[in-house]
């Protein structure tokens, strides 16, 4: 990651739990020292003071970029005492959910160049990945800089619209839930048949980390391989045609979900 502008003119973060915490993790490790950020937090974990980044302090007075990833209920309390970067060179992103760049432009100026993201859990192990979009004051640099920050914790993708967030949290945001619920049901049912509770959560998890990660590195996309893996009239194809029921298996239950995630998620941002 291009680190030049941040070492220059400094980065704030505003708000470092678990995913402030693993974004800052990942850009330390990353090469950027930690003399050039500034880290904004009421509860300093112990864990944050032992690396030697700026903590509550007085913030430079123009720094390269601000990235916001406070809860968006304290977002109101937090966000004033920044308003004085609004509308000038520093770059603002947030990673909280449920807050449009309309409201950022609000209160912080419509002349801020303004980046909204929305990452997920597996950030935490920089396995996550985040979906980006900007106003129409960021510059190409200011995206690229946004995406070189957050591919610290995963992959990234630029959406073309805002409008778009809302499928992004039902799919990818709320997205790994619905696989730990996956593991959670799938160990259940490996129970039911038989086989000990620590035993059928062994498999559980493995076959889905594996899964995810064969389908991450192959070639073929994830229905070829379902193929690949499907004898005729074998278990597999048994299986199946139990989950992709039309009515109530897996299509009607991921759509239903996912629409249903979208949807709260598009109430949040109505407030």
């Amino acid at each position: 990651m291009d680190l030049s502008a941040i070492e220059a003119r400094g980065l704030v973060l505003l708000g470092c739990g678990k995913m402030g915490s693993a974004m800052l993790a990942g850009w330390l490790e990353g090469g950027l020292p930690a003399s050039s950020v500034w880290v904004l937090d009421p509860h300093p974990s112990d864990w944050l003071q032992a690396t030697g980044v700026n903590i509550n302090q007085d913030l430079p007075a123009e720094p390269a970029i601000v990235l916001i990833a406070v809860k968006p209920q304290m977002m109101g309390a937090a966000l004033p005492s920044l308003q004085a970067l609004g509308n000038g060179r520093t770059l603002f992103v947030s990673v909280a959910a449920g807050t449009s760049i309309g409201t950022f432009e609000e209160i912080l100026g419509r002349e801020t160049p303004i980046v909204r993201a929305m990452p997920n859990t597996p950030a935490a192990i920089g396995q996550g990945i985040t979906a980006l979009i900007g106003n129409d004051k960021t510059a190409e640099a200011d995206i690229s800089l946004a995406q070189s920050l957050l591919s610290a914790v995963g992959q990234t993708v630029r959406l073309e619209s805002e409008s778009q967030m809302d499928a992004v949290t039902g799919v990818s945001g709320s997205g790994p839930a619905y696989v730990f619920h996956l593991i959670e049901t799938l160990a259940a049912a490996g129970e039911a048949q038989g086989l000990p509770a620590a035993l059928a959560m062994q498999l559980a998890k493995a076959t889905v980390a594996g899964a995810g990660a064969l389908a991450e590195a192959a070639e073929e996309d994830p229905s070829q391989l379902r193929v690949n893996v499907t004898s005729p009239n074998g278990t597999t194809q048994a299986a199946l045609e139990v989950l992709m029921d039309q009515n109530g298996g897996f299509p009607d239950l991921l759509n239903r979900a996912v629409a249903a995630a979208t949807e709260r998620s598009k109430e949040l941002a109505r407030g």
